[in-house]
């Protein structure tokens, strides 16, 4: 039975106990043996590729990770042609990934390693804990799983394990229970290969013990799973609070390059059928979502009622007068907490002579092709390109 005087919500204690530790990391680990998927950077385990990988799957599933950790791999095979990379090459090799900031600290912290580790992943917790981007759970299932060290790790998939192995009432998120959680990963840890137990863990997670409908019947623990036995599998872990979106209108406006002899606006021709036809983009400052990235004038921090506001807020940015055309198309996405729908427009210069100010720039199709841009950017490109259903009207 649970104990409910200490200092922890109600759970079951199994855990404590060495044989019910045992038991459950023999089965779990012969289950691994079996059932573990066949991933790059488990076959050639250092600590750079561990690294990368880590990176690359968080907050985003494995099976859309594999190629681009492919091409990252071959384009940046060790932390030193990661440091020297250009970062406008870098950020389109994270095109599509999300979430730029991590491609962003994997690059400082490259470089990092280069001038104070002398290009060597350091193997030391509080040093790696000090690279950029680099958490307690990142840390741990690096050294963990590429030096063997006995790392207790929890994510997503363990915190939802080992939730269930002890039948542990309430949120995983809340801070005395995460203290708990992290006191169960470090003790049902092995004296050796801590980094397959780990793996293990996380794959059970992955594969069988899934947050909505866990499959039980194939589970190799499940006999010992406290959650399971008291048939509270489904109820357990508690909810999360989950996040209230916010809709929001924003948006982009495809403006193009005025040329000799062009009427005002860009009504007259289909952009796909002049190649050396150039738009207006910026690369977008620090601090604001997608640095780094290359993008078309487009409203990001408010939420506009009409396209006419859109474009007077878009006219004072780019310092040049905006004037709205047609719609080429609408775009539905999600960023953070918001639900954004993107209503892209042609727009044109009030006055073909003005020319707007840095870091603004005309750039061809072809030169956009080889820019990192968010996937609406490309989207957007892809519409000017010709390559989507829409083309731009003659």
């Amino acid at each position: 039975a649970s104990k409910k005087t200490d200092q922890w919500p109600q759970h079951e204690h199994v855990w404590q106990q060495s044989k019910w530790r045992s038991r459950v990391r023999r089965s779990l680990l012969a289950w691994f043996a079996k059932n573990a998927r066949d991933l790059p950077w488990r076959r050639e385990p250092t600590p750079y590729r561990v690294w990368v990988s880590e990176i690359m799957c968080q907050q985003t599933q494995v099976a859309t990770v594999l190629p681009y950790y492919a091409r990252f791999m071959e384009s940046f095979p060790s932390v030193q042609e990661l440091a020297a990379a250009d970062e406008q090459v870098l950020l389109s090799h994270w095109e599509g990934l999300g979430y730029y900031r991590r491609a962003r600290s994997l690059h400082a912290a490259a470089k990092l390693i280069v001038a104070d580790h002398r290009g060597e992943f350091p193997l030391e917790f509080q040093d790696v804990l000090a690279l950029p981007g680099i958490g307690r759970y990142t840390a741990g299932a690096i050294l963990s799983i590429s030096d063997g060290q006995k790392q207790p790790i929890l994510e997503g998939n363990t915190q939802r394990v080992f939730s269930r192995w002890i039948a542990l009432r309430g949120t995983p998120a809340d801070t005395v229970n995460s203290r708990l959680l992290w006191q169960v990963a470090e003790k049902m840890l092995p004296r050796k290969d801590a980094g397959n137990f780990n793996q293990a863990s996380m794959e059970l997670g992955a594969l069988v013990c899934n947050p909505k409908a866990p499959a039980c019947d194939q589970c190799p623990v499940s006999a010992a799973c406290c959650a399971h036995q008291a048939g509270l599998e489904q109820e357990i872990p508690g909810k999360v609070t989950r996040v209230t979106y916010e809709d929001r209108t924003e948006y982009a406006m495809v403006v193009q390059r005025p040329t000799a002899g062009q009427e005002k606006g860009v009504h007259g021709s289909k952009s796909s059928s002049n190649p050396q036809q150039q738009f207006l983009v910026r690369p977008l400052p620090e601090g604001g979502r997608w640095a780094g990235l290359w993008d078309f004038p487009r409203t990001t921090e408010a939420s506009y009622a009409n396209v006419a506001d859109a474009a007077a807020r878009l006219s004072a940015e780019v310092g040049v007068n905006l004037v709205p055309g047609i719609r080429l198309k609408k775009i539905k996405h999600a960023v953070t907490k918001y639900r954004i729908t993107l209503q892209v427009h042609q727009a044109e210069l009030l006055d073909t002579s003005e020319i707007p100010g840095k870091p603004w720039k005309y750039l061809t199709l072809a030169e956009l092709s080889e820019m990192p841009m968010s996937v609406t950017g490309r989207e957007i490109v892809k519409i000017l390109s010709g390559d989507s259903q829409l083309r731009l009207p003659m």
